[in-house]
C-alpha cells in the first residue's frame, strides 16, 4: 500500500516535469537552448488561472495557458532567431520577465501580488489526491500523450527530420532548401505550448495561481532533457526519477527524521549528481546554442 501511494504521488509530481521536458526536447533538438522552460511554465500557469477564472472553464484555462507559454516562446525566438542574441542570456531574461510580468498582471487582475482567487480545475468533482483523482484528470493523460506526440514528431515526420537537421548542421540544412529560421520558430512555439501545459497543471491542480509557483521545475525539466539525452522516452524516465526524489523528500519531511534544510536539497542534489555522471558522455545537438548564418 505504501509503495502504491508512493507511485501515485510520483506520477502526480511528474506531470509538469513531463510537459516541460517534452518542450525542452523539441527546442533543443532544433538548436535552441531550453533555458527558458521555467518562464514558459510560469506564464502558462498564470494564463491558465486567468482564463479559468474569467470563463469558469478549465478547458479554456488550458488553451489560455498554452497561449501564455507560446507568447513567451515567441519573445525568446524573436530575440534569438531574428536578432541572433545569445540564447543563454535571453533564456535567463525570459525567466525573469515571466516572474515580473505575472506579478504585475496578478496585481492588475486581482489586486494582489501573491495568489489569485480560487479557479475552476479538473478535480472539482473528485475529493482527495489519490489514484482516482489522477486517472480522472485529463492533464495526466495529456502528459503521457505529449511523450508519444514528441516522439512521433521527432522521428516519424518530415518536420522532425528537418528540426534535427537544423539542430545538427544548419548550414547543410540551408543547402538543401530547409528554412532554418522558420523551423526554429515553429520548434520554439511548440516548446512554449507544451511546456506551458506544465504550468497549467500546477495552476488547475491547486485551483489558483501563486507567485513563482513553478519553483524551479523548469530547470529540473531541462536537467531531465539532458539526462535523457534529448530523447522523449529517456527524458520521460528521467522525469519520473526526479519526481520520485521529490516524493521521497515530501515523505521524509513528514517523518521529521532529518533536518528539513537537508531534505529540501534532495531533488536538486540528485539532479547535480545525475548530470555530473553524464558530463562528457553524451553529445548534445551540434548546433545547440549556436547562431545560424
Amino acid at each position: 500500500m505504501i509503495a502504491f501511494l508512493f507511485l501515485i504521488q510520483t506520477l502526480r509530481i511528474a506531470i509538469p516535469y513531463l510537459f516541460a521536458a517534452m518542450g525542452g526536447v523539441i527546442s533543443e533538438k532544433a538548436g535552441l537552448i531550453a533555458l527558458s522552460l521555467e518562464g514558459y511554465m510560469l506564464a502558462g500557469a498564470f494564463c491558465a488561472a486567468l482564463g479559468a477564472y474569467y470563463t469558469d472553464s478549465a478547458w479554456l484555462g488550458v488553451l489560455a495557458g498554452m497561449g501564455g507559454g507560446m507568447v513567451m516562446a515567441l519573445i525568446y525566438a524573436i530575440a534569438t532567431v531574428k536578432f541572433r542574441a545569445d540564447q543563454v542570456v535571453i533564456g535567463i531574461a525570459v525567466n525573469l520577465m515571466a516572474i515580473g510580468a505575472t506579478r504585475f498582471f496578478l496585481r492588475l487582475a486581482f489586486d494582489t501580488a501573491a495568489n489569485s482567487p480560487r479557479v475552476t480545475g479538473f478535480g472539482d468533482r473528485v475529493s482527495g489526491a489519490g489514484a482516482m483523482a489522477l486517472v480522472l484528470n485529463p492533464l495526466f493523460w495529456m502528459a503521457l500523450g505529449a511523450v508519444v506526440f514528441v516522439y512521433v514528431l521527432q522521428y516519424r515526420t518530415a518536420f522532425g527530420l528537418r528540426a534535427r537537421a537544423v539542430g545538427e548542421h544548419p548550414a547543410a540544412a540551408v543547402s538543401v532548401g530547409i528554412p532554418v529560421d522558420r523551423i526554429r520558430y515553429i520548434a520554439a512555439l511548440l516548446s512554449g505550448a507544451i511546456a506551458g501545459l506544465g504550468g497549467v497543471y500546477l495552476a488547475l491542480d491547486q485551483h489558483k495561481f501563486s507567485s513563482e509557483m513553478t519553483a524551479g521545475r523548469g530547470f529540473i525539466a531541462l536537467a531531465a532533457t539532458i539526462f535523457g539525452r534529448w530523447h522523449p522516452r529517456r527524458a520521460a524516465i528521467a522525469c519520473l526519477f526526479f519526481a520520485a526524489a521529490e516524493t521521497l523528500q515530501i515523505q521524509l519531511q513528514g517523518r521529521q527524521l532529518i533536518p528539513s534544510q537537508f531534505i529540501d536539497m534532495i531533488p536538486y542534489l540528485l539532479t547535480i549528481i545525475a548530470l555530473a555522471g553524464i558530463v562528457g558522455r553524451v553529445r548534445p545537438p551540434a548546433a545547440l546554442g549556436k547562431v545560424s548564418d
